[in-house]
């Protein structure tokens, strides 16, 4: 029997890694689409005239249903109901419709067709949610604008039902294994998404010499497409271990209401979910607005001759690569020289990465090495927590960190307006410890919801913790746009009387409250999450133990 159980897909460490590789890349696929428009924010407002509030309206539509229709919550019924694959590949084709109809909102097709007058006239009051106060519209919203938001929406069913897929696939193949440094591992994958972004949207959007938002769209769509083969492989190859194990795909009990209530009287379970909303709602969020946040506090000097030719940036795109896989690579080497070799090879490449940053002189590559470090320390601290535990002492630093990165954005970072490499040194440096901040919260966050639960109904678990995260990620999308613009009035006026161009406005906002309020959320956090460790401790949930026994 023994002998049986080697054989089987999930005992070789190869092909447990394959299908983790699987899914990373379908989620680093719809990572990029998920922020496709944020390193283009000036060109929707210039282009489409989308104002901070349309835009921050547009971006937070992406979570609506997930929230206020409780999609999050049936899709966790689908995936414990249906299994991995089913729902992975249900996922993938959400996804795609989502984003279709998000490429021919922002296209030059929509302007002027019967849709656009149509999308004028209609949804300018939704009963029931207007009074509420959480539409997902509003009067004066540009048609474009709420065609893309539609199509957002669904999109973001997807992707957040993806989400838990992905969290619930990697359980099935990990459990009593690497579960950590596996987690770690594809979001670290899947986070070079926000950078490959950050590079290659602004790239499409003026691809020709000529100013086009959809081409950007475009290329998230085709990335969406790869998703979908992406997740049907990893359905066959899912399917097989099935079949080797004599598992049965659906749960083995049917679903209950009463699953969820079981879930509910956790009082770790709340702790953590608290955290994740506090937490991500300081990510994810300011992601869409961090380029127009550097454009609007950094004095660029846009790269020319050879510094602003396509064949540069492909190179800069390959020395991220290089970063990435040198950093990532080190961490499975087990030969102490090669280790090293290969983590001083990306730090030799990361400088380079930023010196072609600062000769190319453009904001979202500037950004662009947000996830780097992560993709660095990300498995190095799943595997801590694999094997020493500690998980929420690492919440606990992960959010101290983001505070000081966000206020050092808000009162530092301005004080260098002005000074070219001053604030470069400043941006470039605030930014890889939020990636690394951004490294140690989903590292220790996601692995621990395991001990939380029974394991019949960890997919509900997480589509639970996802759905109160989702309303974070719909509301401060939305309260960064009007803040930004009840905070820069002085700016809409002199747009008003001539004074300045749309191309001007879009980069003269100032961010200060928007980033203390991003702040507030990170010191929430961090209270959250040492009242964790004191639970911890006294019901013994095992937060701070290690998961391999």
């Amino acid at each position: 029997m023994a002998e049986k159980i080697q054989q089987t897909l999930r005992d070789s460490a190869a092909m447990r890694w394959i299908a983790l590789l699987l899914l990373a890349l379908a989620m680093f696929c719809s990572y990029i689409f998920m922020d496709i428009l944020s390193p283009i924010k000036d060109l929707m407002q210039s282009t489409r005239g989308w104002d901070s509030t349309a835009f921050g309206t547009m971006q937070g539509a992406e979570t609506f249903l997930n929230v206020f229709i409780f999609f999050l919550i049936f899709a966790g019924i689908i995936l414990d109901k249906m299994g991995v694959r089913f729902t992975a590949v249900l996922s993938g084709v959400v996804m795609l419709v989502g984003g279709i109809i998000k490429w021919y909102a922002v296209s030059e097709a929509f302007i002027g067709s019967g849709m656009e007058q149509w999308f004028t006239d209609h949804l300018n009051y939704i009963p029931l949610f207007d009074e509420l106060g959480v539409s997902p519209f509003y009067r004066g919203m540009p048609a474009s604008a709420k065609l893309a938001a539609l199509g957002f929406m669904i999109f973001g069913c997807g992707t957040e039902m993806a989400g838990i897929t992905v969290s619930r696939g990697i359980v099935k193949w990990f459990k009593g294994r690497e579960t950590a440094m596996a987690m770690g591992s594809e979001m670290a994958l899947a986070r070079l998404g926000v950078a490959t972004c950050m590079i290659f949207s602004p790239f499409f959007a003026k691809l020709g010499g000529s100013v086009d938002v959809s081409r950007s769209v475009a290329f998230g769509i085709v990335l969406l497409c790869i998703a979908l083969i992406m997740f049907i492989v990893y359905f066959f190859m899912d399917k097989k271990l099935d079949a080797q194990t004599g598992e049965a795909e659906e749960s083995d009990e049917p679903f209950k209401i009463s699953d969820i209530g079981q879930i509910l009287k956790s009082s770790g379970f709340w702790l953590v979910a608290l955290l994740c909303v506090l937490y991500y709602s300081a990510i994810f969020p300011f992601q869409k607005y961090a380029v127009n946040m550097l454009q609007c506090n950094l004095t660029l000097h846009e790269g020319t001759g050879i510094w602003s030719s396509d064949k540069i940036m492909l190179i800069q795109y390959g020395v991220m690569l290089l970063v990435a896989g040198c950093a990532f690579a080190g961490n499975f080497s087990k030969q102490k020289v090669w280790k090293y070799l290969l983590m001083c090879m990306a730090a030799i490449a990361l400088i380079l990465y930023c010196y072609m940053g600062y000769k190319r002189g453009t904001a979202e590559t500037i950004f662009a090495v947000f996830p780097l470090l992560a993709v660095a320390i990300t498995p190095m601290l799943g595997k801590y927590v694999d094997t020493k535990g500690k998980a929420a002492t690492m919440l606990m630093i992960g959010s101290l960190l983001l505070i000081l990165c966000h206020l050092t954005f808000a009162f530092v970072l301005p004080l260098f307006k002005g000074s070219e490499i001053g604030g470069l040194i400043v941006a470039y440096g605030t930014i890889l410890v939020l990636g690394a901040s951004f490294s140690l919260v989903p590292a220790a966050l996601w692995p621990s919801v395991p001990k939380l639960v029974d394991e019949k109904i960890i997919g509900s678990a997480y589509a639970l913790i996802f759905w109160i995260q989702n309303i974070g990620l719909w509301l401060f999308p939305l309260l960064i746009g009007k803040v930004l613009d009840g905070t820069n009035e002085a700016v809409e006026e002199q747009l008003k009387q001539g004074l300045i161009t749309s191309e001007e406005a879009a980069v003269s906002l100032d961010y200060t409250w928007a980033l203390v309020m991003l702040a507030a959320l990170g010191l929430a956090a961090l209270i959250i999450g040492f009242i964790l460790k004191v639970v911890d401790k006294k019901k013994h949930i095992g937060l701070e133990e290690p998961n391999i026994k």
